[in-house]
């Protein structure tokens, strides 16, 4: 360990961008970060991972990772490599520029992960992590992993007694072997259906399908994306969430305020231009209007699936709420959408945790936990 005193600021690498096809909506997340970061408390370390998988010491400047219609941003891959720690015995970064002897950036206390979907959100990032002996902010390996797959994700949640909607999985090696029967498969499921990758997020390769005869090129659209798919029954009704923040020391889980999400116009469903260009076209709420026993309700399910699922840190949950009052286990999100205007935050503020505070409340969580097996 670096000699360092208490009084020190924390040291903290943001860490985002990435391989998968949310790399964009990292880079937004990571400029909301980098902005909201008292300074005086934090020194911070951008570290983005470009498309291609290149490790960067990217610039602490948030306006070029800023999306907006027009504008996908995107980590420059020819920026300075990082090189990462890969030992328990050494964990200190290294900037390597060509023709420049290595320089190393020290250790840092805790890494906040910001990236979203493969090669990130699912137990990668927190693998190389742990086997450096590095904390960071967020679920572990098997959380991680197994919150990404949307079809192991409902296994697990349906074993903790947590109702989920009907659905049927396609494998790569089933739609490679018999697409037919992987479709005829689907016919149990009531239309609609929404076609999704198994292993992707930010509303990625999703697809609403309301007949036979438009299933296969959804299915194809999804395996752009991963090449294993989940299509799950549409269910009528209203869109939940709620998020979960760790407990500190050996207290629960806690439950913020719900909010709901509504698209008012323009969208057949809360895709990724709905979520991150569309402005007045869709409604976030929070805390949403719903009736206290059924929010009660919905909050001990969301903390269920948080400590089933082995999250850490932080997670959302999502709900589907019918007409009838049944509630629906849709999702949980490991590393969810976190800039200011992001469902996440917006329903800790109106628990009472400002942005800035729901951040130093993460890191904080961070840095309690022990590495190694937990």
């Amino acid at each position: 360990m670096t000699d360092r005193s208490s009084s020190d600021p924390i040291r903290v690498a943001l860490v985002f961008g990435g391989r998968s096809s949310e790399h964009a909506v990292s880079c937004a997340t990571a400029a909301s970060v980098l902005e909201a970061l008292d300074r005086d408390r934090y020194e911070v370390i951008p570290v983005g991972i470009a498309k291609d998988g290149h490790w960067v010491l990217a610039p602490d400047d948030p306006e070029p990772l800023r999306l907006a219609p027009g504008h996908e941003p995107e980590v420059d891959g020819g920026s300075a490599s990082v090189i990462v720690p890969t030992s328990a015995a050494d964990r200190t970064l290294v900037v390597h520029e060509p023709g420049e002897p290595p320089r190393t950036l020290g250790e840092v206390d805790v890494v906040f992960p910001l990236l979203h979907g493969p090669f990130g959100e699912d137990g990668t990032i927190q693998g190389l992590l742990d086997l450096a002996d590095v904390r960071y902010v967020g679920s572990g390996v098997t959380a991680s992993a197994v919150m990404m797959d949307k079809a192991m994700m409902k296994v697990v949640l349906a074993a903790a007694g947590l109702p989920v909607g009907p659905y049927v999985v396609i494998t790569d090696r089933e739609w490679r072997r018999d697409p037919a029967a992987a479709l005829d498969a689907v016919g149990a499921l009531t239309f609609p259906v929404f076609v999704k990758p198994a292993r992707a997020g930010s509303s990625m390769g999703i697809t609403r399908v309301t007949s036979m005869e438009h299933l296969e090129a959804a299915v194809e659209a999804a395996r752009e994306h991963d090449p294993k798919v989940v299509v799950e029954q549409g269910i009528t009704g209203r869109e939940i969430e709620c998020g979960v923040l760790e407990g500190h020391g050996t207290d629960a889980p806690r439950a913020s305020e719900l909010g709901e999400c509504v698209v008012v116009s323009g969208h057949d469903f809360y895709d990724f231009e709905a979520k991150y260009l569309a402005g007045d076209d869709v409604r976030l709420t929070a805390p949403a209007d719903v009736p206290s026993a059924t929010a009660e309700r919905i909050r001990a399910m969301a903390v269920t699936a948080f400590e089933a699922a082995g999250c850490e840190g932080l997670a959302r949950v999502d709900f589907f709420l019918t007409d009838t009052g049944e509630v629906l286990v849709n999702e949980v999100n490991t590393m969810p959408g976190f800039t200011p205007s992001s469902m996440f935050p917006r329903m800790w503020a109106a628990t009472g945790l400002p942005y800035p505070e729901l951040i130093d409340d993460l890191v904080a969580l961070a840095l309690e936990r022990r590495v190694g097996l937990r």
